[in-house]
């Protein structure tokens, strides 16, 4: 009875080593599956920032427009009577304009940038120290590369974040020239 007894426990051993094997085996590949997923995520997050980036820029790139008494149709590439524009001291001044009496107002709101979810942005600046472009101050290479509006063709094949400055004329073509100071970053106060 014993030998029997002995036979038993011996091979109940050996499925409870093989069990453990495959809860082990199990265990890892959820582990994999779960890393993968997270990876998935933070991409998914990462390119859902960049498009509020676009957006937000887009909405500083408007406000320096209109700053500056530029129509919005003026590019890069058109820049005629355009850069004798001037762009705000600072940022805040586009939200109540202080050349002229009363409230105009250029942006409604100075926007956290959704690539750090901090109140900075980089700024560009002319040679008079007058604003004319906006960016996040991320770091890292964009995952957006291509397909670009033609406001925005010079965005394409960016090296980083900087390089997407949303600005007049001036700044895109300073930004193209790799000529742009950039300035200290300009922190918004909620």
């Amino acid at each position: 009875m014993r030998n029997g007894r002995n036979q038993l426990s011996r091979s109940w051993l050996a499925q409870h080593g093989f069990a453990y094997v495959l809860l082990l085996m199990i265990i890892a590949v959820l582990a994999l599956g779960a890393s993968s997923a997270l990876q998935l995520g933070a991409q998914a997050g990462r390119r859902d920032a960049e498009r509020a980036l676009l957006s937000i820029g887009a909405e500083f790139e408007r406000a320096l427009y209109g700053y500056a008494g530029v129509a919005v149709v003026a590019t890069a590439a058109n820049t005629s009577g355009a850069l004798a524009s001037r762009g705000p001291r600072s940022l805040e001044d586009l939200l109540k304009d202080p050349r002229v009496p009363g409230v105009r107002r250029h942006l409604r709101q100075l926007y956290v940038d959704p690539m750090t979810g901090r109140p900075e942005w980089g700024v560009l600046r002319d040679p008079a120290g007058f604003i004319v472009g906006v960016y996040s101050l991320a770091e890292g290479q964009p995952i957006k590369r291509l397909g670009f509006d033609a406001r925005h063709a010079h965005f394409e094949e960016a090296p980083s974040y900087a390089k997407w400055v949303f600005g007049l004329p001036m700044a895109q073509l300073q930004t193209m020239r790799g000529t742009g100071q950039p300035d200290t970053p300009s922190t918004i106060k909620p």
